[in-house]
């Protein structure tokens, strides 16, 4: 179910299935039944490549573009779901970030780890309740000589509990806060006063969601990123890239399921007859092809008005919205095609099916985009009146 690619786009796409094949589908199944990362993981994204791969080449990455980055994540995404969240830590939000907004010091620190898979970064922004929702933000930072206290509690943070370092961000003018008031700070792991006080299980497999917890932690002015009030625009500045990374995560592990749903239906048997000869399952094989080609087609489509330089609005929303949601009915199908196999767990498909629930949640909620889209909608039509 290809969509029409450039040259180089299509070459990088055989080569990444190809590791992903032969070097990281092992470990997908290994990590079927333990449910632990093996230790070589990072080691073998590391020498394909994968590690920063979207910083620039004088920080050691290899200075990727957004659509490259995102066919990867589509690729490794079709194995399994942890190998994307291992190359986001090292080229997501906070790397994009430091090497965006970062003085030279903060770079050299940080950034060199990221590459060579010393050092694992976080972003904590979410809050017990507040969410993600700047106006109610209570983690606080005030002045101190020469640096700054911070006080308060993050939680749901992806990678929070093995990050060694985080990028935090705390209100620093209660008046302005998202409009000016809300400030980047870069935090090492063993800070004193910066504890991870609980990680959590969650309905996916292997990865935890981390409480993180800030009480009278001391930190001197060099960990600001960026400006003084500045921090809600440098976490702003990268949402349409992680919208995007969401939304061909979601094609990639669509696409996979859809593949096996397809061999499942030609060498099972019932009644005398291959399930592929039903209509019902016919017809679950077809609606996800066509919901998978409309998400890929979306999807490729703002990715190449984003390399041309054009404003998407709120496209991005619709990608991560559409394919988020596109997955989650595919994988359905595809647990009631394969029947009881489907169910049982450390079998890909019922992993699959806990793993992709995620992206309904994560990168914001279905809702949240939903109202973005709307007020784009209701923006546009004001302005032709």
């Amino acid at each position: 179910m290809d969509v029409e690619l450039a040259p180089e786009l299509q070459e990088l796409r055989q080569s990444v299935r190809r590791f992903v094949t032969h070097e990281l589908e092992p470990l997908a199944r290994q990590m079927d039944d333990t449910n632990a990362a093996p230790p070589e993981l990072v080691n073998r994204l590391r020498q394909g490549g994968f590690l920063g791969m979207r910083l620039g080449e004088e920080h050691g990455g290899a200075g990727a573009g957004l659509f490259a980055y995102c066919l990867t994540m589509e690729e490794l995404s079709r194995s399994h779901r942890y190998f994307t969240l291992v190359v986001d830590y090292s080229s997501g939000l906070t790397p994009s970030a430091i090497a965006k907004h970062g003085t030279p010091g903060q770079q050299a620190r940080y950034l060199p780890g990221l590459v060579e898979g010393r050092t694992r970064a976080a972003f904590a922004l979410t809050e017990p309740d507040a969410g993600s929702d700047p106006a109610a933000m209570r983690t606080r930072a005030h002045r101190t000589n020469g640096g700054w206290r911070i006080d308060g509690r993050k939680h749901y943070i992806s990678g929070g509990g093995s990050a060694d370092f985080i990028l935090l961000l705390a209100v620093t003018d209660p008046e302005k806060r998202a409009r000016g008031g809300v400030t980047a700070f870069l935090i090492d792991r063993g800070t004193e006063g910066f504890h991870v006080t609980r990680e959590e299980e969650t309905i996916g497999s292997v990865v935890k969601l981390a409480e993180l917890t800030f009480e009278g932690c001391t930190v001197p002015d060099e960990a600001v990123l960026g400006e003084v009030g500045g921090g809600f625009a440098i976490a702003m500045g990268s949402l349409t890239d992680g919208r995007l990374g969401v939304a061909c995560s979601c094609i990639g592990a669509a696409d996979r399921l859809l593949e096996m749903a397809a061999e499942h239906a030609q060498s099972r048997n019932t009644f005398g007859k291959p399930l592929a000869e039903r209509q019902s399952i016919q017809w679950m094989l077809a609606d996800s092809a066509v919901e998978l080609r409309a998400a890929r087609a979306m999807t490729y489509d703002v990715l190449r008005q984003l390399d041309q330089g054009k404003d998407v609005g709120a496209a991005a929303s619709m990608c991560k919205l559409y394919a988020s949601e596109m997955v989650g009915r595919v994988a359905d199908r595809v647990v009631q095609i394969h029947g009881g196999m489907g169910l049982v767990r450390s079998y890909p498909v019922e992993r699959f099916y806990r793993d992709i629930r995620h992206y309904r949640v994560g990168e914001g909620a279905s809702e949240i985009h939903r109202m973005l889209i709307a007020k784009d909608v209701l923006r546009a039509a004001g302005g032709r009146q």
